[in-house]
């Protein structure tokens, strides 16, 4: 019981929403910039993305295991079809998100991307009847426009590209929906579901994965495990870490907040990785995206805004409503009170 309410206080308080948040920026951008050296031509020419990603979630599985192991967490109980359902919708949007970069063009990968933030609200609305205020849709648009302008180049669109592109946007949408869903129908935290997901996770993209891969690079990750260099070794070691940090704070920010504030205060990570390819890879920064950027972090700043506004005005609602009595709730208490004997109280007797 104890534990419960540290728990409860801990996710409601600022700070540790901010380091939430910190946690899956720092880690998010860090891995990009890790498997960007490890998979690129001119790094460690590592080309097995989904394989990786299998090796990701190994590792959060065994530091889940011995957490659990140690007493550190408790293993709650979630039962076994949700997490086959859950893992399955996860893994879809793994293979989809890969298959889609492999066959759109980098422009309409983004585009692909940034559809996420309205699809998670029309997810929301229906699955789970959720409203958002005139600002926070404001706000939405704002960021997409920023984003969009930042990282959107040449858009080439082909048929089995947007049918893959539109099977990642949907399975991501409503794998980010669930993992907040999860949460709340078994009151189980971020790091005790996330637990009990990555091992189904880990087995199934560590089977399937290598002919995903295959399939996608033409090369075979036996092949490659024959000549592994140390460097490369290093590199997805650093990967898989980073990964353990960045799962975590996936669960920990959506269990806190909601996938649509995931997906668009997750953007700032764009903004990151932008500007420390410049600082690092000597990527190019034009006017175009930094003004992009400008407008993204602005929308941002007025989505953090707006979210709060409607939470205090929901708070001033809940207050107002519950001390305001219904129609029905009076007419009861006239009711009440005019069958309610008057007493003399000087005599002590009924009149």
């Amino acid at each position: 019981m104890e534990r419960d309410k540290k728990s409860s206080s801990s996710s409601s308080s600022p700070i540790s929403d901010v380091g939430a948040w910190g946690m899956n920026i720092i880690s998010s951008v860090g891995i990009i910039m890790a498997n960007k050296q490890l998979m690129s031509a001119n790094g460690y020419a590592f080309t097995f993305a989904t394989t990786l990603t299998g090796f990701h979630f190994a590792v959060t599985a065994l530091v889940g295991f011995v957490s659990n192991s140690t007493g550190y967490t408790a293993s709650m109980h979630v039962p076994l079809w949700e997490l086959l359902w859950f893992s399955i919708v996860a893994n879809m949007s793994i293979a989809a998100m890969n298959f889609s970069l492999m066959l759109n063009s980098v422009g309409f990968y983004q585009i692909s991307k940034l559809s996420m933030i309205p699809v998670v609200c029309v997810m929301e609305w229906i699955l789970h009847n959720k409203h958002y205020s005139k600002e926070v849709k404001w706000s939405v648009v704002v960021v997409v426009i920023g984003v969009g302008v930042c990282t959107v180049t040449d858009v080439k669109i082909n048929a089995k590209g947007f049918l893959c592109a539109c099977v990642a946007v949907l399975a991501t949408s409503l794998q980010q929906i669930s993992i907040g869903s999860l949460q709340k129908k078994y009151s189980v935290g971020a790091f005790e579901l996330l637990s009990k997901t990555a091992p189904i996770q880990a087995i199934s993209l560590l089977v399937l994965g290598p002919f995903i891969d295959y399939y996608l690079s033409g090369n075979l990750i036996s092949d490659y495990i024959r000549s592994i260099s140390s460097g490369a070794i290093v590199f997805i070691l650093l990967s898989c870490s980073l990964a353990v940090f960045c799962n975590i704070s996936q669960y920990l920010c959506i269990g806190r907040f909601s996938a649509v504030s995931f997906q668009v205060l997750g953007h700032m990570k764009t903004v990151c990785v932008l500007t420390l390819g410049w600082v690092l890879f000597d990527s190019q920064l034009t006017l175009k995206n930094i003004l992009g950027m400008l407008v993204a972090i602005a929308g941002m700043i007025i989505y953090s805004w707006a979210v709060e506004a409607e939470k205090a005005s929901s708070k001033v609602t809940a207050t107002h409503t519950k001390h305001s009595l219904t129609e029905e709730e009076l007419n009861l208490l006239k009711e009440g009170l005019e069958n309610i004997p008057i007493k003399d109280y000087e005599l002590g007797e009924s009149k």
